[in-house]
C-alpha cells in the first residue's frame, strides 16, 4: 500500500533503514513532481528525525535532504521550513553521480551544482532533481 505523502522525512527515514538512498528520492521525487504537485508544501514541511548516533553516511543523508528541500522550496517557490538551516556543510566534499570519483567530473560538478547543495560541500550536478514530468509536457508529440 502506497503513503497518501512520500514526505521528505519518510524518505530520509526510508534511507537510514537501508533502503537505496536514490530509490528513496525517487518516490518522492513523483509525489513531489507527479503525483501531488498541489501539496508540495506539506512534502518538505516536517524537519528529518536523525538518529542520535548515526553513522556518517545518515549523517551525510541527513544534509543532502535538507540541501534538496531548500533547492526545491527555491525553485518552486515555497516557503522554506526553518529546520533546514540546522544542516551546515559537510566536512568532506562528497561527489555524487556517475563518474564522481575523476577530477574533470568533480570539475564539472563543482561548477554547475546549485547553491544549496554547494554550500554545504555536497556536489552532484544539476540533473539530480530533474522533473520527468516537465520534461514530458515539453517533447513534441509524435503523431501516428
Amino acid at each position: 500500500m502506497w503513503a497518501e505523502l512520500q514526505t521528505m522525512r519518510m524518505t530520509y527515514q526510508e534511507i537510514v533503514q537501508e533502503i537505496r538512498p536514490w530509490n528513496a528520492l525517487g518516490d518522492f521525487m513523483n509525489y513531489f513532481f507527479g503525483y501531488t504537485p498541489d501539496r508540495r508544501d506539506e512534502l518538505v514541511r516536517e524537519p528529518l528525525e536523525v538518529p542520535v548516533n548515526g553513522s556518517t553516511e545518515a549523517q551525510r543523508w541527513a544534509v543532502f535532504c535538507a540541501a534538496a528541500v531548500e533547492y526545491l522550496c527555491h525553485t518552486y517557490n515555497l516557503i522554506c521550513p526553518d529546520w533546514v538551516a540546522a544542516y551546515q556543510g559537510l566536512a568532506e566534499p562528497w561527489f555524487e553521480g556517475l563518474g564522481a570519483d575523476k577530477p574533470h567530473v568533480q570539475e564539472r560538478l563543482r561548477r554547475d551544482t546549485p547553491e544549496a547543495f554547494a554550500k554545504r560541500n555536497i556536489f552532484c550536478g544539476t540533473r539530480v532533481f530533474s522533473n520527468k514530468y516537465e520534461a514530458a509536457k515539453l517533447r513534441p508529440r509524435l503523431s501516428a
